[in-house]
C-alpha cells in the first residue's frame, strides 16, 4: 500500500477567471467538450455569437452535451433524447412531452471574451465574479502583431507555477542565464499584483538594458510586457484542470515593424526562448515538494507576500496537517532533468 498522501498540496482549486478556450476554438453553432476545474464542461456559441459554458452532463440521463450536442438558436440540444436547455441552464423543451422539467438544470458559468480567450468564472460555491478581466490596450490599438502561441499541460498545481514569477534567482541555475531580472517593485491591489523589474539582455552587439513588467489579474490571467530588444506583450492564461494539473497558454505579440514576415520571425524567436525556459521549469515543478515554511535567503524574492495574496482565492480552508507536501511517485518522469527537457526536443516549436 502506498504511503503517499492523498492530497498533493495544502490548497485545493482556486476561484477566479480562467481560460477554457481560445476565441477561434468555438464558432457559431459549435458545441465542444472541455475538462477543467475537475469537471466535464460543454462550450457552445449561440446564433447571436455569445459563448456559454455549462456542466456537460444532461440531467435527464447523463449524456455529454459536448459530444454530439446541437446548438439550436440560443439553446443547446441533448444528443440522447433531444432535451433543450437555455443559456441559463434551464430546461426549455422535452420534444416528446408537453411539460418541461423545472428541476433539470445545468450549472452555468459566467463567461467573458477578452484578448483572444474565452474565460469562465469558477467558484466552488458558485459565488458571482468579484473582479473583471480588462482588455489589453496593445491588442486593441493595432500597434502589436500576433499572436504566436504555445501551450503546455503540467503535472503541478497552478499556484506552484505562478510562484516562479517572484523567483529571480532560479534564472541563473535553471535557465543558465548570466543576467537575471532585478525586481524593483512588487505591489498588491486587491485581486491584482503589479511587478516591475529590470533586465539586461545579452545581444551580439553587447548587453542591452530592458524591462520585464507583469500584471496578474487573479490567479488565471497575467500580462507581461518586455522591452529593451523588441517590445513584446505576453498574455498568459493558466487554468487548473485538476488541483494538481494545470494548462498554460502563452500568446505573444510583438510591436508591429511594418512587415508581417518580420513580425512573425521576431515573434517566433522570442516565443521560442520564453517557451524553452518554461519547459526547463517543468521537471522542477513536477518533482518538487511544496514547503509550507520554506527556508528562504534574505535576498530571495517576495515568496510569502505572493502566497498571502494568492490565499484569498481559496474558498476552502488551507490544510495545516503537515508542512511538507511531496509529489507522487511516477517512474516515467524519474529520468527527466531540466537539461534534458528542451522545447524543441520534447514538445515541438511554438505555433503561430
Amino acid at each position: 500500500m502506498s504511503d503517499a498522501p492523498a492530497n498533493r498540496y495544502p490548497f485545493t482549486m482556486p476561484f477566479g477567471w480562467f481560460a477554457v478556450a481560445e476565441t477561434p476554438d468555438v464558432s457559431v453553432g459549435d458545441a465542444k467538450a472541455a475538462y477543467y476545474f475537475d469537471t466535464h464542461l460543454v462550450l457552445w456559441r449561440d446564433d447571436t455569437g455569445e459563448v456559454h459554458v455549462q456542466d456537460a452532463f444532461c440531467p435527464h440521463l447523463g449524456a455529454h452535451l459536448g459530444h454530439g450536442g446541437i446548438v439550436d438558436n440560443c439553446q443547446i440540444v441533448c444528443p440522447f433524447h433531444g432535451w433543450k436547455f437555455d443559456a441559463e441552464g434551464a430546461n426549455t423543451e422535452i420534444p416528446y412531452s408537453e411539460r418541461i422539467n423545472r428541476s433539470a438544470k445545468l450549472r452555468t458559468y459566467p463567461v467573458a471574451e477578452r484578448n483572444g480567450f474565452i474565460y469562465a468564472w469558477y467558484h466552488p460555491q458558485e459565488e458571482p465574479p468579484s473582479y473583471e478581466i480588462p482588455e489589453v490596450d496593445e491588442l486593441v490599438n493595432g500597434e502589436f502583431s500576433g499572436p504566436t502561441k504555445t501551450n503546455h499541460i503540467v503535472e503541478t498545481g497552478i499556484q506552484e507555477m505562478a510562484e516562479n514569477g517572484v523567483d529571480s534567482a532560479h534564472f541563473r541555475y535553471v535557465h543558465n542565464v548570466d543576467e537575471v531580472p532585478v525586481i524593483q517593485r512588487y505591489d498588491i491591489d486587491g485581486h491584482r499584483t503589479i511587478m516591475e523589474s529590470k533586465q539586461r539582455f545579452p545581444t551580439p552587439r553587447g548587453v542591452v538594458d530592458g524591462r520585464i513588467d507583469a500584471t496578474a489579474e487573479g490567479p488565471g490571467v497575467s500580462v507581461v510586457r518586455f522591452s529593451g530588444i523588441i517590445d513584446t506583450v505576453l498574455v498568459t492564461a493558466s487554468t487548473p484542470i485538476r488541483s494538481d494539473q494545470t494548462e498554460t497558454r502563452f500568446h505573444f505579440y510583438v510591436r508591429n515593424m511594418g512587415d508581417e514576415a518580420t513580425n512573425s520571425t521576431v515573434g517566433q524567436a522570442f516565443a521560442a526562448e520564453v517557451d524553452k525556459q518554461f519547459v526547463e521549469d517543468m521537471p522542477i515543478w513536477e518533482h518538487k515538494a511544496h514547503l509550507v515554511r520554506p527556508a528562504l535567503a534574505d535576498t530571495d524574492g517576495p515568496f510569502m507576500k505572493f502566497r498571502k495574496w494568492y490565499s484569498q482565492f481559496y474558498a476552502e480552508d488551507i490544510s495545516d496537517d503537515r508542512t511538507v507536501f511531496p509529489p507522487p511517485y511516477w517512474p516515467e518522469k524519474m529520468d527527466e532533468t531540466p537539461a534534458k527537457a528542451t522545447a524543441s526536443a520534447k514538445y515541438g516549436s511554438p505555433t503561430t
